[in-house]
């Protein structure tokens, strides 16, 4: 079985969506049911063995910053220009080191057996046939994701994306163990994850696993406070059952 006991979690973006709230707040930062949405994502992972973290910054950073500077945990990759997923993971890369790392963004919250799903990526990780295995969770479990889907998975775990289909069944998490290669021979500055995945899709080297539960995107205020009304009466001793 791997031992995947690193992370990075993406916590350099605007959150334009989730205005007014991020005009003082960076996204990662706003609370859901009096948590910070990055705490939700962090606690998840401590709790199946991640003991380092990577956490990058860009909007706000002096705020994400003082959330974790009494966290030795946590390590911190700041980008003085925005370099979305994939300049910002390639950033990081030097604190990441060599080996598979979790990755995941700091603004989705899984429900359910999460810690379950977690080990189940850990347990399906090949080093040697994958470079990237996603955490998928099917359409009709994903809160206030209106998208047409992601992914079409084979009875191997394979992935392939939707391109020109009407939709598709799974959507990606955002959480996935990945290795460091796949950004081998990548542009500087900023580019998307999304190629890295498709480079690992065209060398048979995707991969899924289906989370058991539901997923929560939380994109906006009307979506943030969905989620609230919708699970708060299901929060019992800071996890939502």
């Amino acid at each position: 079985m791997a031992k995947i006991t690193k992370a990075m979690v993406m916590a350099a973006g605007f959150g334009t969506r989730m205005r007014p709230l991020t005009n003082t707040v960076p996204k990662p930062l706003v609370p859901f049911l009096g948590k910070p949405l990055i705490d939700w994502c962090m606690d998840l992972l401590r709790s199946v063995g991640t003991k380092d973290f990577v956490v990058n910054s860009h909007y706000l950073a002096a705020k994400i910053h003082s959330h974790f500077e009494n966290d030795p945990s946590v390590q911190l990759s700041h980008e003085d220009e925005i370099l979305e997923t994939g300049g910002g993971m390639k950033k990081a890369l030097p604190l990441l080191g060599q080996d598979a790392v979790f990755v995941a963004n700091a603004d989705v919250v899984l429900i359910g057996d999460a810690e379950k799903s977690l080990h189940n990526l850990i347990n399906h990780w090949d080093d040697e046939k994958m470079d990237c295995l996603m955490l998928l969770i099917p359409k009709e479990e994903a809160f206030g994701h209106g998208g047409a889907g992601d992914y079409f998975m084979d009875d191997m775990g394979g992935l392939t994306r939707r391109i020109d289909e009407d939709s598709a069944p799974y959507i990606f998490s955002s959480y996935r163990i990945m290795h460091p290669r796949l950004l081998d021979d990548t542009p500087e500055g900023a580019f998307s994850l999304r190629d890295s995945f498709d480079k690992a899709q065209a060398a048979g080297r995707l991969f899924g696993v289906v989370h058991d539960g539901e997923w929560l995107d939380i994109s906006s205020v009307k979506s943030l406070e969905e989620a609230e009304s919708h699970y708060g009466s299901r929060l019992v001793d800071g996890k939502i059952i």
